[in-house]
Order: C-alpha cells, then sequence, then structure tokens
C-alpha cells in the first residue's frame, strides 16, 4: 500500500507516520529525513541550495524519492510524510508512482497553534517535548532526562504559525482532491487516531 499523511502543523502526521508503518510493515518516507540523509552528487546538489537559503528544486526531491521507494524495503509499500506539499508536486509524483489514499489528520487551525506553542526541546539532549500533548514533561522548564533547560523555536509564535496555516489551506489541501483521501479526526488520543486510520485502511 502507497500512502500520503498529510495535515496542519502539530496534527501529529509524522508520529501516526511511524506508528502506521511500523504496524503495517510498510516503510515510513520522510523527505526531510531524505534531504539530510543523500549522499554522492545528489548531496552536493541539494546542499548547495540549502546552504544558500533556497528551497530545493522538485526535480531533486524526486530523484530522491524515486532512488527510495526503488529499495528492498519499500517491496510492500511505503508512507510519504511531507511531500508533495502541493497540487504541481502530486502531479510529479504520480510520474514514478501509483499513491493509493492520502491520510488527512485534521485538526482545527486553534488546536494546531495550541499544540505548536507547546512544544519545547532540550539544548542539551535534544529530547522533544510538548506541554500540551505526549511526551510531556514532569517539569515544564527542565528535561526529564539530563535535566537542561527547555527553549521554544524562534519561529513558533502565533502570527507566524497562523500564516503558515495559511500556507497549508491554499496550498496543500487541494491534494486531497486530485487523490482518493481518507479524514482523520486528530484531536484524539495519538492511540485512538492511529486506531482509526488502520480501521479505515482495513475497509
Amino acid at each position: 500500500m502507497k500512502l500520503i499523511f498529510i495535515g496542519a502543523q502539530g496534527s501529529g502526521k509524522g508520529t501516526q507516520g511511524k506508528i502506521i508503518a511500523r504496524k503495517m510493515s510498510l516503510c515510513h518516507i520522510s523527505t526531510g529525513d531524505l534531504l539530510r540523509e543523500a549522499t554522492g552528487k545528489l548531496a552536493e546538489e541539494i546542499h548547495g541550495y540549502i546552504d544558500e537559503g533556497n528551497l530545493v528544486p522538485n526535480e531533486l526531491i524526486l530523484k530522491l524519492l524515486k532512488q527510495r521507494i526503488s529499495q528492498d524495503d519499500c517491496e510492500k509499500g511505503f508512507i510519504l510524510d511531507g511531500y508533495p506539499r502541493n497540487l504541481e508536486q502530486a502531479k510529479e509524483l504520480d510520474k514514478i508512482t501509483k499513491i493509493d489514499y492520502v491520510i488527512e489528520i485534521d485538526i482545527s487551525d486553534d488546536e494546531s497553534v495550541k499544540r505548536i506553542l507547546g512544544r519545547a526541546l532540550c539544548k542539551k539532549c535534544n529530547i522533544n517535548y510538548n506541554l500540551v500533548t505526549q511526551p510531556k514533561p514532569a517539569n515544564p522548564e527542565k528535561c526529564d532526562i539530563c535535566g537542561g533547560f527547555l527553549e521554544r523555536r524562534v519561529d513558533d509564535n502565533e502570527e507566524a504559525l497562523r500564516k503558515r496555516l495559511e500556507i497549508y489551506h491554499e496550498d496543500t489541501e487541494p491534494i486531497l482532491e486530485h487523490y482518493d483521501s481518507i479524514k482523520i479526526n486528530g484531536e484524539q488520543d495519538i492511540k485512538d487516531v492511529s486506531e482509526e486510520i488502520l480501521n479505515a485502511l482495513n475497509e
């Protein structure tokens, strides 16, 4: 089975992508990880764009994806997390593979903002926490593992988040009309979201 997981910031699509991939023996593919882990000439090209603060061209991302989905661990299928981000990319993706379903993990904009504003990172050991969802630190200012102080990302402010949500609604949501899509209530516990996705796919 070949799936795309999409959802607004804070929807938990990355978390659910990993859970469902493990339960269904699918390959979880994060485009962010792909870009970071690229090697050889492709890596040189990619870092040339990133180092200059530019977006990596879609052609390069497609090359990476084509290589990745041809590997043995993707034989049973895969979950794409973070790609495509717009309708144009979806149409280009169609040229290299056929997607069975898009799983939309649906949360409100207000819930998205609340979750993202709750994010915190331990600068000492790089453990991620969330003051709203899981995992929550016992002390909202300190890491449970190493005791380091928790910090929030500079761009995690409401004004920036609202702008990112506008882009998501305008650019990414049209993908739902392009594929067979399944809407999942993302405002449940992580376990309940996973169960709803599995039940929908089994049906």
